[in-house]
């Protein structure tokens, strides 16, 4: 059985929990190279912090900070240890060494997959990303 609504069209933002708001853009946008898409304050202690891999991507991240003991816990482990977020390029060597000379840990070298190239790396907080180039 298929279920199709025309109303939603795409994904457009991903909480990802984050320790502190200034140290994750400090990573996010400095590290990784992301644009700051919008930093509100909303109250005394919590912001609206949104990231992208640039101005014009559509997937977005809400840089949310952990505001009790369990989201604490979750931090950098929102997935049980998996890969969590996929960052695709256009050119997997000039990214590859940028996030490299930047200072992101990559926990292996490049390899080849069916699907195209990739590399696993951590961010800050140990959450696991693919940095990946579709294509043979």
């Amino acid at each position: 059985m298929s279920h199709q609504n025309e109303g939603m069209t795409e994904l457009g933002l991903v909480a990802l929990l984050v320790r502190d708001y200034d140290e994750a853009i400090e990573y996010y946008v400095g590290s990784l190279g992301f644009t700051l898409i919008e930093n509100t304050a909303l109250t005394a202690d919590k912001r609206w912090v949104v990231v992208a891999p640039s101005a014009n991507s559509r997937t977005r991240l809400l840089l949310a900070r952990a505001a009790t003991p369990d989201q604490v816990a979750r931090i950098g482990d929102q997935t049980g240890g998996r890969v969590f977020l996929f960052l695709h390029t256009d050119d997997f060597d000039a990214d590859h060494a940028r996030l490299v000379h930047a200072g992101v840990r990559f926990l292996e070298e490049p390899r080849h997959e069916p699907y195209g190239r990739v590399a696993v790396f951590e961010d800050l907080y140990g959450n696991r990303w693919d940095l990946a180039e579709q294509g043979p």
